[in-house]
C-alpha cells in the first residue's frame, strides 16, 4: 500500500478536497482507503443502539455487519493511541491510503492552505510536504495546485507514488 497525507489546519478544506480526489483515483482504476485522525473524542455509534449498549457494558470491540458494509469499533480503555503504522495494518489491501490529519507523520503529504485562514504554512517546517493545494500563489518550488483541482492533484498522487494501474480485464 502506498500512503499520501493531506495536511492542513482545521477549516482549510482537507475533507472536501479528499472527497473530490477519491473519485478521480477510483475512475483511474485504483482501490483507495482512508484513515482520518481525530484530535477529540468521537463516536460513530448512536446512544441507545445495541452496539452502543454493548460497548457501554464493557466490550472492547464491537463489529457491526450487514450485506452492504461492516464497521469495527475498538474501545481504547486506557490503552495508548495506536500509531499510524498499527492502524494501517487494520486495512484490507488497496493501492493507496489517504491519510487526513497526522500532521507530524513521516509520510509524503499535500498541504491544503487557504489565504483567508491566516494560519501559518506547514511546508516550510515539514520536509515531507511534497505539494500544495492552495488558493494563492506561494513562494516555493513545490508543485502547487488550485484548491479545487482534484483531477490535477489525483494525477500528481499517481505520479508521485508511482501507482501502477491494474491491468484491464477482458470479460468473456
Amino acid at each position: 500500500m502506498k500512503v499520501i497525507g493531506i495536511s492542513g489546519y482545521s477549516g482549510s478544506g482537507k475533507t472536501t478536497l479528499i472527497e473530490r480526489v477519491i473519485p478521480e483515483l477510483v475512475v483511474e482504476g485504483f482501490k483507495v482507503s482512508l484513515i482520518k485522525h481525530a484530535h477529540h473524542e468521537f463516536d460513530i455509534d448512536q446512544p441507545g443502539k445495541d452496539s452502543w449498549r454493548h460497548r457501554q457494558a464493557g466490550a472492547t470491540e464491537v463489529l457491526i455487519t450487514s450485506n452492504r458494509r461492516w464497521a469495527l469499533m475498538h474501545e481504547m480503555r486506557n490503552e495508548e493511541e495506536p500509531s499510524l503504522a498499527q492502524q494501517l495494518e487494520h486495512l484490507a489491501p488497496c493501492d493507496v491510503v489517504i491519510i487526513e490529519g497526522y500532521k507530524n507523520e513521516i509520510v509524503p503529504k499535500i498541504e491544503v492552505h487557504r489565504a483567508a485562514s491566516n494560519k501559518p504554512l506547514l511546508f516550510s517546517g515539514d520536509a515531507n510536504i511534497v505539494a500544495l493545494a492552495t488558493d494563492e500563489l506561494l513562494a516555493t518550488s513545490l508543485p502547487q495546485f488550485g484548491i479545487d483541482d482534484a483531477e490535477g492533484i489525483a494525477q500528481f498522487i499517481i505520479r508521485h507514488l508511482a501507482l501502477r494501474k491494474p491491468p484491464i480485464r477482458l470479460i468473456k
